[in-house]
């Protein structure tokens, strides 16, 4: 019947007028069966705007079609339109192909971006460490004398046979004893011996700016500020994660007042003091001396003064005096009730119970006993015998700070050893008994600090913050006329 309906409607259409025009569509309905419609509009109705039809009926077909693959390749659940189903609804290969390239290409970027990222954080921290350098070499003292005066000294001293006087780096290797192995030393070698030259210095003139009248870095007034940290070098392994950097203030003989020590404290067997020419040496850390101490050492509260090491022999009270000279023991002796390995440590821990330190003033020693009942106590030592000259009992609990430090015979404590932006908050004066409340900003660059000693050296903060050696710029105020 289907057939000869067509051929009805063809013959129709073979009889009619030569202007009609035909048409014919072909699409799938509803149920997905393929449709064929045949119309030829009328003189009345050939103007008229035709809408739906067996042409919308295809697109909506086919929509239905891709809504499905859409819905199999993405997993969105979509339906497909007129309950699409078979062959036509599963995902073609090509497709399937496209959709793995995309992936593969998209984990591809997204690798590329993490590699460009790492990149970028080496490059920041290259930038910081330049930075650092840049800071450090700033901060270096001029010469006392000029270039020309200096390298003029330096011709005719050799000229003489012998070094100038105004070299301190001449004098540390000359002086330096055999016993070092310093003849072996590879700069030793490099000196020039030859036939000195003419050579021509130029000097550079720098202008200075005008010391501040309310600020004295060479007496003992108050503490008035702490500079940002400079980082000096970063421990090679997990043994530095806890330290303690000094510098003799009072050097004596082999060693020079350049010299610098360290000591890293991790481990049940503390024993080895290196020692470095200079700051330059311990930045490369390259230590020309390394000495095994008799007794272990406990914690990071030890200090360098004239000419000896002064330490906690570990799991005990007893303080002992390691003259660097000799290598031996030159005193030994207990701190009266002192609490140790860890009954009243600092608020960061680490058995820091008793705490040694040097100042203008002399030898001290921070700790607590059972009778302050943790709170801090501060000793004047002898720096020959160790034994106790006088005492002062604070009220600052020695758990509630994370460090201190002694400045002309005034204690600093430290609120926290983890914040990055702290504050110094009490001073405590040995000379009037009396402690105030202060906030002076303080920074722990690397969130660890386990060791703030002021170093009268240089005097600076010398402290060991999360494997990092830095050291901190002092301003005291001037001292006050009595």
């Amino acid at each position: 019947m289907l057939f000869l309906s067509l051929l009805c409607v063809c013959g129709l259409l073979l009889r009619g007028d030569a202007q009609d025009r035909a048409s014919l569509w072909r699409g799938n309905d509803r149920s997905g069966r393929c449709q064929y419609t045949f119309t030829v509009p009328s003189p009345a109705e050939a103007t008229c705007p035709q809408a739906g039809g067996p042409e919308l009926d295809g697109l909506k077909a086919r929509l239905g079609v891709l809504e499905a693959l859409v819905a199999q390749l993405g997993g969105k659940g979509v339906q497909p339109r007129g309950g699409q189903q078979g062959a036509a609804a599963r995902p073609q290969p090509e497709l399937q192909e496209a959709l793995n390239r995309a992936v593969a290409e998209r984990n591809l970027l997204q690798g590329e971006k993490e590699r460009l990222q790492r990149e970028l954080d080496t490059l920041k921290l290259r930038m910081e460490e330049m930075r650092r350098e840049t800071e450090r070499l700033r901060s270096r003292p001029c010469l006392s004398q000029s270039p020309v005066a200096a390298a003029t000294a330096t011709q005719q001293d050799w000229g003489r046979g012998r070094p100038a006087a105004g070299s301190s780096q001449l004098s540390h290797l000359m002086t330096r004893p055999s016993r070092q192995g310093d003849s072996s030393n590879p700069r030793d070698s490099a000196w020039p011996h030859g036939a000195q030259g003419f050579q021509e210095l130029k000097a550079e003139v720098t202008e200075v700016p005008a010391p501040d009248g309310n600020v004295d870095n060479t007496g003992c007034g108050e503490l008035i500020s702490v500079g940002d940290p400079v980082t000096h070098r970063k421990a090679d392994n997990i043994a530095g994660k806890y330290g303690v950097w000094m510098q003799d203030p009072e050097a004596v003989s082999p060693y020079g007042a350049s010299m610098l020590w360290r000591i890293d404290t991790i481990g049940t067997e503390v024993r080895q003091l290196y020692g470095y020419d200079d700051m330059e040496q311990l930045s490369k850390g390259f230590p020309s001396k390394v000495l095994l101490l008799p007794d272990p050492l406990e914690s990071t509260g030890a200090t360098i003064y004239r000419g000896s090491l002064y330490y906690q022999r570990r799991l005990s009270r007893t303080l002992i005096r390691y003259d660097l000279a000799s290598e031996n023991v030159a005193a030994r002796r207990e701190l009266p009730h002192a609490g140790f390995h860890g009954q009243f440590p600092y608020s960061w821990g680490g058995y820091t119970d008793i705490d040694l330190s040097a100042d203008e003033k002399g030898l001290w020693a921070v700790y607590s006993t059972s009778k302050a009942q943790g709170a801090i106590v501060i000793s004047k030592l002898d720096p020959h015998s160790l034994e106790v000259k006088r005492s002062w009992e604070t009220s600052i609990r020695k758990a509630s700070v994370a460090n201190s430090f002694m400045i002309c015979g005034k204690l600093y404590t430290v609120a926290s050893y983890a914040a990055r932006d702290t504050t110094i908050n009490h001073v405590y004066d040995t000379a009037t008994s009396q402690l105030k409340a202060v906030s002076i900003p303080f920074k722990n660059k690397y969130g660890y600090n386990s060791m703030i000693d002021y170093s009268l050296a240089q005097r600076k903060l010398f402290a060991w913050d999360n494997f990092h050696l830095v050291s901190y710029d002092l301003r005291l105020g001037r001292q006050q006329a009595n």
